[in-house]
């Protein structure tokens, strides 16, 4: 089943070497010169200059911002920002992984309505107009490209900013699976974890519709299918192509439903102990999903994305993201990541408090997140049911 993706989203475009076709889509937003936010890495791997040339051969100046840190904060988009007020630039580009399409968005916020990126915590507080951007993934996990949030670290207090505006949504993603093609496998992992949580999260939430399910259920399906391929065959652009159509679905899905538990309890073990998004989201997925299903509701959503893939049932998907989890080489407990035990009551203090815990289908205290952790200390304990 292919899936269109919804009028009040970005237009999405996808297929091999679209990235040489930037340049024409740039002119098309009205662009003359152009901001291209990335990272070292993918500045490194030469797919950036694939899309400089497109964008000069349609006569649009070209500066580029590649000084994007993973999890970035306010002082990565006060760096940006810089460099686009400089360079006076009217239609933005967002090369690379979450963290780029963030930055590029927090650039954005603040080149366009001013202020900190503070302000702008929370729904709806841009008061302004804001660039056209295009949203170039090299990666298929945040699904950033179909969201109009950047997440904004505090670099104090690591506290993730989610800043949202319609207006921040951007106005092209361009899903080019030949950019994917350079990651080391262990990135491929990371990001479809991501994407996989997302997929299962969406699909359950307090804010979920008939809308986002749709979109949970592919992105689901997608990556059931494909994740498997990509691995196997790493060249499989096709395979790659679907997992990238899949993020996209999953973020499409979170614009209209949020997240939930299992995101609030992987926040703070990045903030404390630096654990890679994928992994954290990962080690908590499984124990998150068995406290939700104890809710009847939830158990029965869990069953609808389930048999979405072909799953038979809760048991079926829970045999099937372990199974996921470990061909993406994921570590399974806490102890593996070297999370001491004497940090829980702090990770689970943080963990209720972040945003994504209010969406979760089932309400989730800090003393249930100390259950969570404590359960995923050893991933193939039997799990509580909360």
């Amino acid at each position: 089943m292919m899936i269109e993706f919804p009028d009040s989203g970005p237009r999405v475009i996808t297929g091999a070497n679209t990235v040489e076709r930037v340049g024409a889509m740039a002119r098309e937003l009205g662009g003359r010169r152009a901001l291209l936010v990335t990272d070292r890495h993918i500045a490194a791997a030469g797919h950036v200059d694939r899309a400089v040339q497109s964008l000069k051969a349609a006569d649009i100046d070209v500066t580029v911002f590649d000084a994007v840190r993973e999890n970035p904060t306010t002082e990565d988009v006060d760096a940006c920002l810089t460099v686009a007020q400089e360079a006076n630039v009217d239609v933005i580009l967002g090369f690379g992984g979450g963290s780029s399409l963030d930055t590029a968005k927090g650039c954005n916020f603040l080149l366009t309505n001013g202020g900190r990126m503070r302000d702008y915590w929370g729904v709806g507080k841009a008061t302004k107009p804001m660039l056209p951007l295009i949203a170039i993934p090299t990666t298929a996990g945040t699904g950033s490209e179909c969201q109009s949030f950047a997440l904004i670290a505090d670099p104090d207090t690591h506290q993730k900013m989610a800043c949202g505006d319609r207006k921040a949504l951007p106005a092209i993603a361009l899903l080019d699976p030949t950019l994917t093609l350079t990651q080391p496998r262990h990135v491929t992992a990371n990001t479809a974890v991501d994407a996989l949580t997302h997929a299962v999260e969406t699909a359950v939430t307090l804010k979920r519709t008939e809308v986002s399910l749709r979109y949970s259920h592919e992105a689901f399906r997608l990556i059931n299918e494909h994740l498997p391929c990509v691995f196997e065959s790493p060249d499989d652009v096709d395979a790659r192509g679907a997992l990238q159509r899949a993020a996209a679905c999953a973020g499409t899905a979170i614009e209209h439903s949020m997240l939930g538990a299992a995101h609030a309890a992987a926040n703070p073990l990045t903030a404390h102990f630096n654990i890679i998004h994928g992994q954290a989201v990962g080690l908590m997925l499984p124990a998150v999903v068995r406290f939700n299903a104890a809710d009847a509701t939830t158990a029965e959503l869990y069953t609808a994305l389930a048999n979405a893939a072909g799953l038979a049932d809760i048991d079926a998907l829970l045999d099937r993201l372990d199974a996921l989890l470990d061909l993406a080489d994921m570590p399974r407990s806490l102890d593996a990541v070297n999370i001491p035990r004497d940090a829980i009551a702090t990770l689970a203090t943080d963990a209720a408090a972040q945003w994504t815990a209010n969406f979760n289908p089932r309400p989730v205290t800090a003393d249930d997140f100390v259950a969570l952790y404590e359960a995923t200390f050893d991933a193939r304990a039997p799990q509580p049911d909360g």
